[in-house]
């Protein structure tokens, strides 16, 4: 009666072409688990990345429009005539400056 249950519980070797299946199954689902979820994960934060990006570039693009148009009118008469072009360089400079702060403050966060 023992030998009877021990066969119930093992059911002897699996034949191969269940076994190269199984491997198959196993291997296909690990990729699943191991890349197709994470780059799916990845994309959400792609997505944010992407849309934070221009959403700064807009407003950089608007806050210089806005002092450029700052120093054309409230300055009086200082940025006329042969110095028309000055708060065009300021804003320039500003803008350039601003981004040279940023691109220096990503590399310090890097090598902390």
């Amino acid at each position: 009666m023992a030998a009877t249950a021990d066969s119930a519980r093992d059911p002897g070797p699996a034949s191969l072409p269940r076994l190269v299946v199984e491997l198959r199954d196993l291997v296909v689902a690990y990729v699943r688990q191991e890349t197709v979820e994470p780059l799916r994960n990845l994309g959400r934060y792609i997505l944010f990345g992407i849309a934070g990006a221009l959403l700064l570039g807009v407003g950089m693009v608007l806050l210089g429009v806005g002092v450029l148009r700052v120093l054309q009118v409230e300055t009086g008469t200082t940025f006329q005539g042969d110095w028309s072009w000055a708060p065009y360089a300021i804003v320039v400079v500003a803008l350039v400056a601003g981004a040279a702060i940023t691109w220096a403050a990503r590399g310090a966060r890097k090598r902390d």
